[in-house]
């Protein structure tokens, strides 16, 4: 019987359940419960998401609570680590007076007190069905429900790492996991052989398939809603990938169904598990569960309460050392108008924060700046040979922009090279084919093994060269050399002119431009890491920033652009030069990128060559204390620190090649004098900001919507892989699995879809490297003009207004500001 003539003979049973319930209002259902997942990009373009995204628009303590009487989902430490700062005077009686008076919660603090030396009490999350099917000693059902969608997922959305390819590539989800599960056997092992039998009544459309399950389950109506969400959560990692698939089409004017086939795919298991097992006893059991789900969101939100209270007393614990700085310093410092030799032009990432700091000690008069890695340029970029664009811009806007490789000598010269690329990296690919196809795995093996003796022995002592990043495999070193990333034709003058005067007003950059101005993006040298993106840009999407600078440089070198910027306000100095570097994270060393030597003065660039090695020792150095690996200040020392860190990106079991962004806990948007002189110790996000230069307020909303939006997301992924790794990180990277080509990450050989961060990218072994706290925000702006900004962007009401972070105001008088809501500003006691 074909899949069609089934639809067609629907019986009278499933017509009456599906009649009962308004098919638009189960849709509106499906959609509201899929938009409370957060998004998981793939793992070639893996960039951190806050992983409470659906959950903004609630106050903290609300999702907290509400997470936790969903999916038992932690959202603060245990109370012990509290306690523990408690006990070492880290957290202290005033700090918890503080945040009572912030927060307004009706809480003593007497009550916090006592509650940090009680154990954290877990919450009674609402039970799914199958859960409550599994029984001691038998195959739990939970657990084969959430295999089996996982496997057959993986296989649905495989990009090239299966041999071979689902039957119906063009079906949609819930069609294609309905074909499947109809020749599917493997239920018979967790006791569901009647499964497949009640299957064939299901309804062949999603929503009415979501219909069908709600009835069948006879869940009351006052739950639609969370069971729904709850039913999404227990798979995750696979809604998370699907909720990426929906957020990318909408950002491009289209749709995506696949999160709410997901959804009905998971409801139907559970109408099916209750349908196979007919057990009326725990179908009671469950009913009463399920009738006190509400009690069970009341008791959670109480707990986060307090527990907001110990998270916000250890924020302001952190917060009072900087505001003690910004208070002491020269309020409103005044950028100096002198001509620097050097200006340099680093991501906002907090990595960058250490190294701006060395260079400016190794090079005196040279100026750094934060701005976003992409630079300015949100661009697709289209690799040599390839038909499809990549995006490298933050996720939160479209390109609008292509750029592609252009290889020198012309189209033909291009196309040549192109296809050998392309023949290569398809030889590769057809030998690995060949490798794991069950007709040669072992006699492959058995024949050839040997021939790989010297390659595992050069890759376990890290003496091979890390596999080259997507953009540059395929091509040797001199063939990469004559390739360059070049706007499309259809970006004319006119916008060119715009897109450059664009950069140079974010990074501040109008007057007093130094001789040479070096823009650097960053990017990581690591070896078999699947979530090698997650150390990369995220600005650029997950991209190294290589191409970004880049074209950002060319725009601003070609001398029709300069004369278009004249006519608008902005004179670059004939004698200025703008470098593209790449700044690499692992190891702290920074390439200069299409440099013409003879247009630069060699005794400046010199100086500058020799200070970006310095101020690499020096970073490297403290970086390694991090590590483990504590070394001097010696010449000796600095170059057992160069080695150390190449190695760590070298060794393929190396899990910690470098912290990331651990640690992240700040984000701050005011000109460099305010923190000049101050060490943040690697945890600041560092935007370069001056409002006086800023008519109109255009930057500022530039940067409150996209950077520091971009920084909440960042810091919230780390908060939320920290403090509950098992449902918001990615586990143990050693167990670590890819999927699906590049979709993401199994720990072990099931389970669900992983999301987050793993605990060696947050955890050392004995200490957690990362410290959970929301993001403080400082910014030194008018409070009108940011309230302003605040006033017309819902994203930024949800993140400030429901304590998603803190956002502060520097002032020009010295004082630091907090803000309480619109218009209410209060000067931060310290």
């Amino acid at each position: 019987m074909t899949l069609a003539t089934q639809t067609q003979q629907h019986n009278a049973e499933t017509t009456r359940a599906t009649g009962r319930l308004d098919l638009d209002h189960v849709r509106e259902l499906a959609d509201a419960a899929g938009r409370k997942i957060a998004p998981l990009w793939p793992l070639d373009s893996f960039v951190a998401v806050n992983p409470y995204l659906g959950l903004i628009d609630q106050p903290f303590s609300e999702a907290a609570g509400y997470l936790g009487a969903i999916a038992v989902e932690r959202t603060v430490m245990d109370h012990e680590w509290y306690a523990q700062r408690w006990r070492d005077g880290r957290l202290t009686r005033a700090h918890i007076e503080r945040a009572v008076e912030h927060l307004g919660h009706p809480v003593g603090i007497e009550t916090v007190i006592k509650a940090l030396e009680a154990p954290h009490r877990s919450s009674t999350p609402i039970p799914m069905l199958v859960e409550m099917l599994d029984r001691p000693g038998a195959a739990p059902i939970s657990i084969f429900v959430v295999d089996q969608i996982s496997h057959f997922l993986a296989a649905h959305f495989d990009r090239g790492q299966a041999i071979w390819s689902a039957p119906d590539e063009n079906a949609s989800l819930y069609t294609a996991w309905r074909e499947y599960t109809l020749i599917d056997r493997s239920a018979r092992a967790a006791g569901l052989g009647k499964a497949r039998r009640y299957l064939q009544d299901v309804p062949a459309d999603p929503i009415e398939a979501i219909a069908w399950a709600i009835e069948t389950l006879q869940l009351p109506e006052s739950v639609h809603a969370d069971y729904l969400f709850a039913a999404l959560k227990s798979i995750n990692g696979w809604a998370a990938y699907c909720r990426y698939r929906l957020w990318g089409a909408e950002l491009t004017g289209g749709s995506n169904k696949d999160l709410t086939d997901l959804l009905a795919v998971r409801l139907v298991w559970e109408a099916l598990a209750l349908k196979a097992t007919d057990s009326a006893a725990i179908r009671r059991d469950w009913q009463r569960e399920i009738e006190r789900h509400h009690e069970a969101i009341a008791a959670a939100e109480n707990e986060a309460v307090i527990d907001e209270v110990m998270l916000t007393a250890t924020e302001i614990a952190f917060r009072d050392p900087v505001i003690r700085h910004f208070r002491q310093a020269s309020p409103a410092a005044q950028t100096d108008a002198a001509r620097p030799p050097v200006q340099a032009a680093f991501c906002i990432d907090v990595r960058s924060e250490v190294f701006r700091r060395h260079l400016e000690t190794s090079f005196p008069g040279a100026r750094t700046i934060g701005f976003a890695g992409f630079f300015g340029v949100p661009l697709a970029y289209q690799r040599l040979g390839e038909s499809q664009c990549r995006t490298h811009t933050p996720v939160l806007l479209n390109p609008g922009v292509t750029v592609a490789d252009r290889a020198e000598g012309g189209d033909q010269a291009g196309q040549e090279l192109a296809a050998r690329r392309e023949q290569r990296i398809g030889n590769t690919l057809s030998w690995k084919q060949f490798k794991l196809s069950a007709a040669s795995c072992f006699t492959f093996v058995e024949s050839a093994g040997l021939t790989y003796i010297p390659k595992l022995i050069g890759d376990t002592l890290g003496w091979h060269t890390p596999a080259p990043p997507p953009d540059q495999a395929g091509l040797s070193d001199e063939e990469r050399a004559r390739v360059h990333p070049s706007l499309a034709s259809e970006a004319d003058l006119e916008a060119r002119v715009g897109m450059a005067e664009g950069i140079l007003r974010g990074l501040g950059l109008t007057e007093s431009i130094a001789p040479i101005v070096l823009l650097a993006g960053h990017g990581s040298t690591t070896t078999n890491n699947p979530h090698r993106a997650g150390l990369d840009c995220g600005a650029c999407a997950g991209q190294t920033g290589e191409v970004s600078a880049r074209v950002a440089a060319d725009l601003l070198n070609d001398p029709a652009i300069r004369d278009g910027l004249v006519g608008r306000g902005i004179e670059i100095p004939a004698d200025t030069r703008f470098v593209a570097a790449l700044h690499d994270t692992t190891t702290d060393e920074v390439d200069l990128l299409d440099l013409d030597e003879g247009a630069v003065d060699r005794a400046r660039l010199d100086e500058l060559r020799q200070a970006l090695v310095q101020a690499g020792d020096l970073t490297r150095l403290e970086r390694l204390v991090t590590l483990r690996e504590n070394l001097s200040d010696s010449p000796a020392d600095r170059e057992a620190a160069r080695k150390a860190v190449a190695h760590r990106g070298r060794d393929w079991s190396e899990v910690r090649p470098e912290w990331g962004l651990a640690g992240n806990a700040a984000f701050i948007a005011a000109p460099r004098e305010r923190t000049r002189d101050l060490d943040l110790g690697g945890r600041s996000f560092l935007h370069d900001y001056d409002w006086r230069q800023d008519e109109g307020f255009g930057v500022l909303e530039l940067i409150l919507t996209a950077p520091l939006v971009v920084a909440s997301w960042i810091n919230l992924q780390y908060y939320g892989s920290t403090v509950d790794n098992e449902r918001q990180g990615s586990g143990n990277k050693v167990l670590h699995n890819v999927v699906g080509g590049l979709v993401g990450v199994l720990e072990g050989n099931g389970g669900d879809l992983r999301v987050g961060l793993s605990m060696q990218s947050l955890h050392d072994g004995e200490n957690w490297r990362h410290e959970p706290l929301r993001l403080s925000a400082f910014v030194e702006a008018p409070a009108e003009a940011i309230d302003d900004i605040i006033a017309g962007n819902e994203t930024l009401q949800h993140l400030v207004g429901n304590r998603w972070l803190t956002l502060l105001r520097l002032t020009d008088e010295g004082d630091v500001q907090r803000r309480r809501g619109p218009g209410d500003w209060v000067s931060e006691a310290v």
